[in-house]
């Protein structure tokens, strides 16, 4: 009966550990852009539910072939990069940026902690309506503190803030926050941190 019982609660001290599904090398997402690679940590304790759903769409493959459609700026100061409207895959330009009508959105997880600083990647959301992110995010180039309170903070850019960076000089068409070459995602996935090279 003895060795019953510490069987039961070695098998249940395992499972703590190696039965969870996030235990071991925490996963990243990849951004392999026309400009090169970009990678982004998730921040899981900050806003968990948004994780767990851009997590579901990098699996599916949900960000392949769309475009950073936006280039953020102020006053010719590069600000932020944003992408993943499908839309942006053979929609019209015009579209790029509202998102599909039906698309599951997420409920805001405004951090009381963190803050919108350089690396910072962000859910973007409809004007006044937090409760609306769905797909689309930015990556912000330079501390944003007008962003703070507003968007949900969902992870931060480990590798790649070069490749950001140039993203956002990039030229836009006259008029527009759009690239002028097109900036394409040309494959997004999951990986082990630790098999990033």
């Amino acid at each position: 009966m003895k060795n019953r019982v510490f069987s039961c609660v070695l098998l249940a001290a395992m499972c703590s550990t190696s039965c969870r599904p996030d235990v071991g090398p925490p996963e990243v997402a990849v951004l392999e852009t026309s400009y090169g690679r970009i990678v982004i940590e998730f921040l899981p304790d900050a806003a968990p539910n948004h994780v767990a759903t851009f997590k579901a769409l990098f699996r599916k493959s949900f960000f392949d072939e769309t475009k950073i459609h936006q280039l953020v700026r102020d006053q010719g100061r590069p600000v932020a990069i944003q992408g993943g409207d499908p839309n942006s895959v053979k929609g019209e330009p015009a579209t790029w940026g509202l998102g599909l009508p039906g698309q599951k959105t997420i409920r805001a997880e405004i951090s009381q902690k963190l803050t919108h600083d350089r690396g910072s990647v962000s859910a973007s959301h409809k004007p006044k309506e937090p409760d609306t992110a769905a797909s689309q995010f930015f990556i912000c180039l330079a501390d944003e503190p007008r962003f703070d309170g507003v968007y949900t903070i969902f992870g931060r850019v480990i590798e790649g803030m070069n490749v950001a960076d140039t993203i956002g000089r990039a030229p836009v068409v006259r008029g527009t926050e759009r690239p002028l070459d097109p900036v394409v995602v040309n494959r997004a996935y999951l990986a082990r941190r630790d098999d990033i090279k």
